[in-house]
């Protein structure tokens, strides 16, 4: 009996004995541009929280937020060489690497709701084609979380396209320059974290940066008394994009709970921006901000506009043009657009 003890105890001590088994451990560093106290930067933590819980502990998440490590359009490259581990930005950051970039960061003029957009993803056959994207990078895409349409912040009227005409806005990278300016703006590519001093500053007549309760959260409203809401002109899918040799190291189990910690993100991120935009809408004209609700016909410009600009984009790279294709095709399934 003693002998069948000292190795019942060498079998535990060793972790061979079935059930004992140390458990496996994975520490991600990730970066959003979110502020903690934004309703994105708040959801964001309930991920970690879900992901932790859900993995008893064996998946550890460091978070730094606001870009706190390295710029917002830094975020990726700094994941993909293991400064960090994962990027909790957006893929619109990354058009400079390769135009299609734009297609799965801020389609524009494309989907109306988040809901529509994540189809795509999930169901539009987009899941691949975005995925092949990030590993040419040398990165993982895990998945989106899509707040919904964007708001401008304004310190002038913009109630229309006429008010567009040499207004100085700061505007993420990429295709969004190109719409704008065509519609007599003047764009200021500047990271997201610069947003409030250039705005309280007069470098910028306004700003396009998010959704309209992320932008009650950055207090730019106490700024421009100038909004728009339904927004018309942008729609980010901010991702979750993982260094492609630490995803691929990471257990099968650990990278399954990833995931389905990021489809619930998606859901309640898409579910609270419904809410929270409400609110935040009901109480903004007694803060002395006027919202404008520009008419279909306006919208629908400025949809048109978009959507001629993505053939220029489409025919930059191989991989710009098939996501184009696959954007057309499946907006052409969901009825949005005619041909």
């Amino acid at each position: 009996m003693s002998i069948v003890k000292s190795t019942l105890a060498a079998l535990a001590v060793t972790g061979l004995l079935t059930g004992v088994a140390l458990a496996e451990t994975t520490k991600l560093r990730i970066q959003t541009h979110y502020a903690p106290e934004t309703v994105s930067g708040k959801l964001a933590a309930d991920f970690i929280d879900d992901v932790q819980v859900m993995s008893n502990g064996e998946i550890e998440i460091e978070m730094f937020y606001a870009s706190s490590v390295v710029k917002s359009v830094e975020t990726f490259d700094a994941a993909a060489t293991g400064i960090l581990d994962c990027d909790m930005t957006g893929g619109g950051y990354q058009t400079g690497k390769n135009p299609a970039f734009q297609f799965v960061g801020d389609i524009m003029g494309g989907y109306d709701t988040p809901y529509q957009q994540l189809s795509w993803l999930y169901h539009g056959d987009g899941f691949a084609a975005a995925d092949n994207l990030y590993g040419k990078y040398g990165m993982k895409l895990v998945g989106w979380w899509v707040y919904g349409q964007e708001s401008l912040t304004s310190t002038k009227p913009i109630a229309g396209p006429a008010d567009l005409k040499d207004w100085k806005f700061r505007s993420p990278p990429g295709l969004e320059t190109e719409i704008f300016a065509n519609l007599g703006a003047k764009p200021i590519v500047m990271d997201f974290t610069e947003i409030f001093t250039a705005l309280e500053t007069g470098i910028i007549d306004g700003a396009d940066a998010s959704g309209i309760a992320n932008n009650v959260g950055l207090g730019l409203y106490d700024l421009g008394k100038h909004t728009n809401y339904p927004g018309f002109h942008s729609m980010p899918s901010d991702h979750l994009a993982c260094n492609k040799a630490k995803w691929d190291a990471m257990p099968e189990h650990h990278r399954r709970i990833m995931d389905t910690a990021m489809q619930k993100l998606a859901l309640q991120t898409a579910l609270t921006f419904e809410v929270k935009n409400a609110e935040a809408v009901a109480s903004l004209p007694a803060k002395g901000v006027t919202i404008y609700n520009w008419s279909s016909e306006d919208r629908a410009s400025f949809r048109a506009a978009a959507q001629k600009a993505w053939d220029g984009w489409a025919a930059k790279t191989p991989e710009a043009d098939a996501l184009v294709k696959s954007h057309r095709a499946y907006l052409k399934q969901l009825g949005l657009i005619a041909e």
